[in-house]
């Protein structure tokens, strides 16, 4: 893991780099004004709320397909870490979101169809942790969530980019240009890149972290039962 540790790392330059060009350097979008700064920060959040999915699914099949029980509690471990922070950024993009639709809309909630589905793919991470906590024994508590996280991996998708290009949105996309596509300036489009890879870093380097937490907590209760 000594490589995902020094890839994550890449935090401390990233997340400065995405705040001084969102708020310095970027300028600000035609009709949204100063407020499509929070593009910087709602997008990439929204984004790692998916992709935080797609890795405990992934970590979740192999878990199923490993025979070997040390890597097996790893794969679980960190599939459940990977949903936590999951649900922490889904959080914190709704958040974003209602900030942005209160100044661009004047209601902190509308139930447009992109926020619609943003609360879905909360109230998905909240089953899967309500399942958990329901089930006792580890084995299958580690198999039913992992069940649970490969079918959410395969269905998430579907709720975030398909269902709201299906509907008509109050989002940025379908409002700037007759085209119903952002058309964004190399620089916005420079930043919004930053950003997204500055918020993933850090999705790793607290599922890093979090992972180093857990261990020492258990290698601490092994000590101990001994």
């Amino acid at each position: 893991m000594k490589w995902f540790d020094r890839i994550t790392h890449s935090i401390h330059i990233l997340m400065p780099l995405a705040i001084i060009m969102a708020f310095l350097w970027a300028p600000p979008a035609d009709i949204l004004g100063e407020s499509s700064r929070i593009l910087y920060f709602h997008v990439p959040l929204a984004w790692v709320a998916v992709f935080a999915f797609a890795v405990s699914g992934v970590l979740s099949i192999l878990y199923l397909s490993s025979k070997n029980e040390t890597k097996r509690d790893t794969f679980d471990a960190y599939a459940h870490h990977s949903a936590v922070l999951g649900l922490l950024f889904t959080l914190m993009a709704v958040i974003t979101g209602s900030i942005w639709a209160r100044i661009s809309w004047g209601s902190f909630w509308n139930w447009d169809p992109r926020e619609t589905s943003i609360v879905i793919v909360l109230l998905i991470y909240l089953a899967y942790l309500s399942l958990r906590a329901v089930i006792p024994e580890p084995n299958r508590k580690g198999r039913i969530g992992a069940a649970y996280l490969i079918i959410a991996m395969s269905v998430v998708p579907f709720f975030v980019f398909l269902v709201p290009r299906i509907y008509e949105s109050l989002h940025p996309d379908t409002i700037i240009n007759a085209e119903r596509t952002v058309h964004l300036a190399p620089q916005m489009r420079a930043t919004l890149i930053v950003s997204v890879c500055a918020f993933t870093a850090l999705y790793g380097r607290l599922l890093f972290l979090q992972g180093r937490v857990s261990s020492l907590a258990q290698r601490i209760e092994e000590i101990y039962d001994e």
